[in-house]
């Protein structure tokens, strides 16, 4: 008959103090490129797909973005054109996580640092949508479910009757 340990104590780990994204302030600049190397070079190198990306991180639609394209090239050959989508987006992540500014600033860093601010926003979701876990630093007791071990030779003896019971009913059958 085997038998299991009564019962188990894990240690937990030392908790590290966390401090939340809580400001009414954008956390990083509009120039902030070296706070988040990652996002900036993902933004520099394919920047439909970053920007699709990170409309999807936010909850939005991951082809939204798109819409901005013909804004875009616009922009590339000398036209002055606001893109709408990323004014859009940028105040509505302003809006959720209750950043200062205003519709004004939105355009402006739209239509002249249109990549910038892409940047700014998605440093801007990671920040804030990072969970964090509280950990108990006292030990805890776990306690496995009671198990109830049968001998082996009852096993047997119910398997052959069950087998019986089956070759008559087949045979009578």
């Amino acid at each position: 008959m085997a038998t299991l340990a009564s019962c188990v104590v894990f240690q937990q780990p030392q908790t590290s103090s966390l401090a939340a994204i809580n400001s009414n302030q954008w956390s990083t600049g509009i120039c902030g490129c070296f706070d988040d190397c990652n996002v900036c070079c993902f933004a520099a190198w394919c920047f439909p797909v970053f920007a699709c990306c990170t409309a999807s991180d936010f909850g939005e639609c991951c082809c939204l973005p798109i819409m901005d394209i013909p804004c875009m090239t616009a922009q590339c050959l000398g036209a002055c054109y606001t893109p709408p989508i990323s004014i859009a987006l940028r105040a509505s992540v302003r809006n959720r996580y209750g950043i200062q500014g205003d519709m004004a600033s939105d355009c402006l860093y739209a239509t002249f640092c249109n990549v910038c601010s892409w940047c700014q926003i998605a440093r801007e979701i990671k920040r804030r949508r990072t969970t964090f876990t509280l950990v108990n630093t006292q030990p805890t007791v776990i306690a496995p479910p009671p198990m109830m071990v049968a001998p082996q030779a009852a096993v047997m003896a119910s398997r052959s009757t069950m087998v019986s019971q089956t070759a008559a009913t087949t045979w009578m059958g």
